[in-house]
């Protein structure tokens, strides 16, 4: 319920799997608006849900662009809509009192800077203690992005093979399924290479291959692999190609 609710609510942001369970338990985690939170290859944005309109503003764009915020929508205690009997039109959701942006770290930056736009106004983040000035001389806020190890691809693999890598919690079962196996979901299972860390490479064919892994009854998309399309079945797959 929680996860259909807040996928409703997010949308597709960039190129983040936030469909994921892991992001959604993350944002379910946040206690209230506070500072940004580095979570995998993205940065939360929060602010109170009191404004009425918040946005925020990047210098890697040049300050070009204005992402506006949207509400973190959480369910209702089943409890509370109990109490209320027969009343119409009952909200089964609530507000969580977050205002929120998600935004994908660009490839090769050491510090994101940033400023928002709150009820009209130009400002740094009030809930974000870094902050610096940039050539002009206006305060600008700062999330300093640590140094990030390059991520593994699908295609580092050996000639006519792909690798598949997936991150979770440990001791989890991930498996991979497409067009190279009928899309089973059950015959070919990634392996924990290290904690959190499932890997498996597959010998194959030249061809163009559709696939997703399969965790916890949930189809996802490769993160390691920007190439994506709809299936004939009008779901979203992974797609890659052996020449």
């Amino acid at each position: 319920m929680a996860t259909a609710l807040l996928i409703l609510t997010i949308g597709i942001i960039g190129a983040a799997d936030l469909e994921s369970y892991q992001f959604i338990d993350r944002l379910l985690t946040l206690p209230g608006p506070g500072a940004p939170v580095i979570f995998e290859d993205t940065v939360i944005f929060t602010a109170p849900s009191s404004y009425r309109r918040v946005g925020i503003s990047f210098a890697f764009e040049g300050y070009s662009r204005v992402y506006w915020y949207k509400k973190l929508m959480i369910p209702e205690d089943p409890a509370v809509i109990a109490a209320m009997g027969k009343k119409k039109n009952i909200n089964p959701n609530k507000d969580s009192g977050i205002l929120f942006h998600v935004q994908t770290i660009p490839e090769d930056i050491g510090n994101l800077d940033y400023r928002m736009v709150i009820e009209g106004l130009w400002t740094p983040d009030p809930l974000n203690p870094l902050a610096v000035r940039d050539e002009a001389g206006l305060t600008q806020s700062r999330v300093a992005i640590p140094v990030r190890a390059k991520p593994p691809s699908t295609f580092d693999a050996p000639a006519g093979s792909l690798r598949f890598t997936y991150n979770s919690a440990p001791g989890e079962t991930i498996t991979v399924g497409g067009t190279f196996n009928g899309w089973d979901p059950f015959m070919y299972e990634l392996r924990e290479t290290s904690p959190g860390v499932y890997t498996l490479t597959l010998a194959l064919p030249p061809g163009t291959y559709q696939y997703v892994f399969f965790h916890r009854g949930e189809r996802l998309l490769d993160p390691h692999n920007p190439n994506k399309i709809y299936t004939k079945q009008g779901m979203t797959a992974s797609v890659a190609k052996i020449p």
